[in-house]
């Protein structure tokens, strides 16, 4: 079955781009905001030489400590950074790439080159947008972080590190993300294949494919995850003579010097945790708000078919109710002239 026969997966030009522009707004924001918390912790256990108070054996155990004897607010910490990035990220990022999918692919199923390319464009707007508000949300996150707001941490970061700071990771977020985005996009792609044949809306084939294809992206790319963190948050113990970390071979250099190996698997499980209902919030969301989107202005376009039908017979009626009158009229007067026939006086010879 090609993509062109099925209306929920290839929408009308204009009100595709928007359509897939405001479901991936909301997919974005809400998949951020349902595991912001995890991604307070993958972010402090990527720490290289993390502080006493904060070296986590587990996911669990990093959550119970920071809500113990930090409070609850602080797995919260740069959720207004992360807000504010997340929704025009996303929305450029999913109509770009459903964009560049369609005109790739020509409208057909399975044409996973078509997926790689898509998704690799789509990744280069995303994190154009993503990378600044990560820096700001990165340092909130940070155990014993000084930044009291969000404006007071990029107003700090641009004054004492300019501009460039908020893009020091680019190319190691792109480096990280183009892979990663192309291997969620495969698979998620490869997973509809195989539990949504037909491609309606279905949002169980949705979760399941998400959360695996959110998995499968995040282990291959966990190493760069690691670099990406450090270039955000300039760990100070890390930095040694150095008065910033700048490129993915310094952060590399840095992190196998301090942990090894190993180092460049820090944090994994969390990631992985992050990564699978994040995914699958993310597609299921996304699924969700353009199927509505779609059948709201299907919906609207049938009302107006329906009410330009209803406008028509009504005129139809009225002008045959117009004609009518004639008839009973004429009836009438015919009637009226036999009786006066009738009633005329006949003349006797």
């Amino acid at each position: 079955m090609e993509e062109d026969d099925n209306p929920y997966e290839t929408l009308g030009e204009v009100s595709s781009m928007t359509t897939h522009m405001l479901a991936g707004a909301a997919a974005g924001i809400m998949e951020h905001s349902v595991m912001y918390p995890v991604d307070c912790v993958k972010t402090r256990m990527q720490c290289l030489v993390p502080d006493p108070k904060a070296d986590y054996r587990s996911v669990v155990d990093a959550l119970n400590k920071i809500v113990r004897h930090e409070g609850i607010k602080n797995t919260v910490r740069g959720f207004s950074a992360m807000a504010l990035g997340a929704g025009p990220a996303h929305a450029l990022y999913f109509a770009c790439y459903e964009k560049v999918k369609h005109i790739l692919s020509g409208g057909k199923q399975g044409n996973h080159y078509a997926h790689f390319c898509a998704g690799s464009t789509a990744t280069l707007f995303h994190d154009a947008i993503m990378n600044p508000a990560d820096v700001v949300k990165q340092r909130m996150q940070m155990y014993g972080s000084p930044y009291h707001s969000t404006w007071i941490c990029f107003r700090d970061i641009l004054r004492s590190e300019g501009v460039r700071a908020f893009y020091r990771s680019y190319t190691t977020q792109l480096t990280m993300n183009i892979p990663f985005q192309s291997i969620q996009f495969i698979t998620y792609e490869v997973m509809q294949d195989l539990l949504n044949k037909e491609r309606n809306y279905d949002p169980t084939s949705h979760i399941v494919a998400g959360a695996l294809a959110g998995a499968v992206a995040a282990s291959v790319t966990m190493p760069l995850d690691v670099c990406k963190t450090l270039l955000n948050t300039q760990e100070h113990c890390a930095r040694n003579h150095l008065a910033y970390i700048n490129g993915m071979a310094s952060a590399f250099r840095t992190i196998y010097e301090f942990c090894g190996v190993a180092g460049f698997f820090r944090g994994l499980t969390a990631r992985v945790i992050y990564q699978m209902p994040s995914t699958a919030i993310s597609w299921s969301v996304y699924e969700f708000f353009k199927y509505m989107i779609h059948k709201r202005k299907q919906q609207s376009s049938e009302d107006m078919y329906i009410g330009s039908s209803v406008r028509i017979a009504a005129a139809t009626a009225r002008n045959s109710l117009n004609l009518t009158p004639i008839i009973p009229m004429q009836v009438s007067n015919e009637q009226n002239k036999i009786k006066e026939l009738n009633n005329t006086p006949s003349i006797s010879r």
